[in-house]
């Protein structure tokens, strides 16, 4: 069965697709490398026919949505704030707004649109005459067609069936560089549940960094940490210098049949497959196959992830599901954050400067991973910290403080810590009391900040160690 007639019969110009938005309409766009590029252009070109558009995105990745420049027109709503959200934030009379989130309720909350009223979405939410004329529309970019009519999300699958089930309007962008990429489910979509479908002339090249390089520091905490790996451990980590360090001490050890069961799937994955580290082979589910539910990585990375059997794409309530992570025995959870207190609460979203909230990065699925990690037959939940960092005015500060300062934002609570490292060692909170969590959390604080948190802690009544004050 040939569907080359439907294709054409849905096939849009970017401009002709941007017109089937309405103001007051609420657009959800795909995460990551999915957000589409050459229909969001067009629709900020429409910016002076249209008001109060909300615009709903998640880690958007270069290019900056050029509808961000017009603020009476278009309100950005973000599920995880990133570089690209902070820069938007710059540009003057746009403020995106956070959307806090447990990232595996994504999916069940998209399919619960039309059963929760999808237009209060809408900015006429209070308007009701205008807001039932208001609708909710999905948006993504995938790669083109396939003979028996569906196109692949490639390397972005997250929640993004369970929006195009609930949307009123679906568009999909096509971009000739989305790579194949096979699923485990839901990693697809097929013409017959498409409105419009649009063609990005310029195949806009997808973002594609390279891996950071570690620092002296992120080296250190990787060392640290790598005593704690064992053969058939499974391992879930980020982004970033530090899980670069690791993937590189992982390739040099003699560590064998690692897994890899992750929200985010990077370089360090595909260095430590290379070495021979990664071979998914003791794994209790899916295995012989490194599951995620978005990528971004180097051009290497998306080549290797193209029709490759050893990845899986599953969608987010997968991924993050506590029942999958708990099955999987020796679940090593690895992740960052920006601030631990004396009380073991952890901070990896948020600053405040001058008593104001400043949003940086977001909850995610740190909280899934980190507590169900710990449920995991043999399984272990990291924070990493770098035991310093240096302020606006050029100033070294501590990042193990005495307590948060007002409106930040306790991204894990204390009780759902289990390792805490920094470059001076790993310390486990799990099961301590107060006092044994604030000495062993200033043991590992960088030495010149070690004096004045032991006074911090004796005032706030969690100090034994009197002969140390």
């Amino acid at each position: 069965m040939s569907f080359t007639g439907e294709y054409k019969k849905k096939l849009k110009t970017p401009a002709e697709a941007a017109k089937m938005i309405n103001s007051g309409d609420a657009i959800e766009c795909a995460q990551f490398n999915g957000r589409p590029v050459a229909f969001e252009q067009a629709l900020a070109a429409r910016h002076e026919e249209l008001r109060d558009v909300g615009i709903f995105f998640s880690v958007s990745l270069p290019p900056l949505a050029e509808t961000c420049k017009y603020p009476e027109s278009f309100i950005f709503h973000d599920w995880h704030w990133s570089k690209l959200t902070r820069m938007i934030q710059c540009i003057p009379g746009t403020k995106p707004f956070y959307n806090p989130v447990v990232y595996r309720y994504t999916t069940n909350w998209m399919r619960e649109l039309p059963n929760n009223d999808y237009n209060k979405r809408s900015f006429y939410y209070n308007e009701p005459d205008r807001a039932r004329d208001t609708k909710h529309v999905f948006v993504i970019r995938t790669g083109p067609m396939n003979a028996q009519g569906y196109f692949n999300y490639g390397l972005h699958n997250s929640f993004h069936n369970a929006a195009i089930e609930v949307a009123d309007l679906v568009i999909l962008e096509v971009n000739n560089n989305i790579p194949v990429v096979f699923g485990g489910a839901e990693e697809s979509v097929h013409i017959s549940r498409v409105h419009a479908i649009v063609e990005d002339e310029a195949n806009t090249p997808l973002f594609e960094p390279e891996p950071d390089q570690p620092s002296e520091v992120e080296m250190k905490i990787a060392a640290n940490i790598m005593p704690y790996l064992k053969n058939g451990d499974c391992v879930q980590l980020g982004i970033g210098g530090l899980p670069t360090a690791i993937g590189q001490m992982v390739a040099d050890s003699d560590l064998k049949d690692l897994g890899c069961h992750t929200e985010m799937f990077v370089d360090t994955y595909l260095n430590m497959y290379e070495a021979g580290n990664l071979t998914n082979a003791k794994k209790n589910i899916d295995r012989h196959r490194s599951v995620f539910t978005f990528a971004v990585g180097s051009p290497k990375l998306h080549e290797f992830m193209k029709e490759n059997p050893a990845v899986a794409s599953y969608p987010v309530d997968y991924t993050n599901d506590p029942k999958k992570i708990m099955e999987l025995d020796n679940f090593i959870s690895i992740n960052s954050a920006i601030e631990v207190d004396l009380l073991s609460q952890v901070n990896a979203e948020s600053s405040v400067a001058g008593g104001v909230p400043k949003q940086i990065s977001g909850n995610g699925g740190m909280t899934d991973f980190v507590y169900f990690s710990q449920l995991s037959k043999g399984g272990k939940s990291f924070i990493c910290i770098e035991s310093t960092h240096t302020d606006r005015n050029g100033n070294k500060r501590s990042r193990i403080v005495p307590g948060f300062e007002p409106h930040t934002v306790v991204t894990i609570a204390r009780q759902l810590v289990d390792y805490v490292v920094t470059e001076y060692g790993v310390v486990q909170m799990g099961g301590r009391p107060v006092w044994h969590r604030a000495e062993q959390l200033i043991e590992i604080a960088h030495p010149d900040f070690r004096d004045d948190l032991i006074k911090e802690a004796d005032r706030m009544g969690i100090w034994r160690r009197t002969n140390k004050q």
